[in-house]
């Protein structure tokens, strides 16, 4: 069963049964510090998402994405350890552009937002079972944390994400590992329209099948990714030293 079908009424319920799908939440990364590497290091020069196995750059250790919607900007940052295999297909997806355009089709208010079925039928098809190893849980499912939506059997993540609006911790024990969160613009994800609930959550094959083009005439209101970008890393701050006390004068 999927947890991606269920309302979230009967998420709490059946704990181990479904598909998790989106999510919203917080803010802020406490006191995280990013690398001043270049980017050019990480990126994949090859490959193509018409062939995933071909996506297997590693991610670097602290990146942020910036997501471009239409409802504004909100900025991700993704820390590797807390789940690499996620970090780095999340990655990979970004550097590509596989949520350019993709629709922010399950927005449960209190609950999550959910997003990865791309707006491109082409892409839905192949992704759909390019799944990747499990991670272990090593954050919580608070407000603002990101993770895959997966089914209950092991190894399952593949491309759809959610961002917990509330706190949603009862998912940690069900192995649905974070890989980052929400460090700007929170008022934008919890801004997404969430008027049709849990109503397209039951049609992903059709969204699948037939991407945004189904979305658009199902449930016109929902807004969009337009662009998710890697953000440029943040320029190192050199080291400042108080300037020298110059000698008292002779007398």
């Amino acid at each position: 069963m999927n947890i991606a079908k269920l309302t979230a009424p009967r998420l709490t319920a059946l704990l181990l049964s479904t598909v998790l799908v989106s999510a919203l939440a917080a803010p802020s990364l406490f006191g995280q510090t990013r690398r001043t590497t270049p980017r050019r290091k990480y990126v994949s020069t090859t490959g193509s998402l018409l062939h995933p196995a071909t996506l297997h750059a590693t991610a670097p250790a602290v990146y942020d994405v910036k997501f471009h919607t239409t409802k504004g900007y909100f900025t991700v940052q993704v820390t590797r350890a807390w789940a690499p295999n996620g970090a780095d297909r999340f990655y990979n997806l970004i550097e590509h552009h596989f949520y350019d355009g993709a629709t922010l089709f399950r927005v449960v208010p209190k609950f999550v937002v959910q997003f990865g079925i791309p707006a491109d039928p082409r892409y839905g098809k192949i992704w759909a079972n390019a799944n990747i190893k499990d991670d272990p849980v090593k954050e919580s499912n608070l407000p603002g944390y990101i993770t895959y939506a997966q089914t209950s059997a092991p190894n399952s993540r593949s491309t759809q994400v959610f961002i917990n609006f509330g706190d949603n911790s009862r998912l940690d024990a069900m192995n649905f590992a974070p890989f980052g969160k929400v460090i700007e613009g929170m008022s934008v994800v919890e801004s997404f329209y969430g008027g049709y609930a849990d109503q397209p959550t039951g049609m992903q094959d059709q969204i699948t099948n037939q991407g945004n083009a189904f979305l658009e005439k199902n449930f016109p209101k929902l807004d969009k990714i337009l662009t998710a970008r890697i953000a440029p890393a943040a320029p190192a701050h050199p080291a400042t030293h108080p300037p020298a006390h110059p000698k008292p004068a002779g007398h």
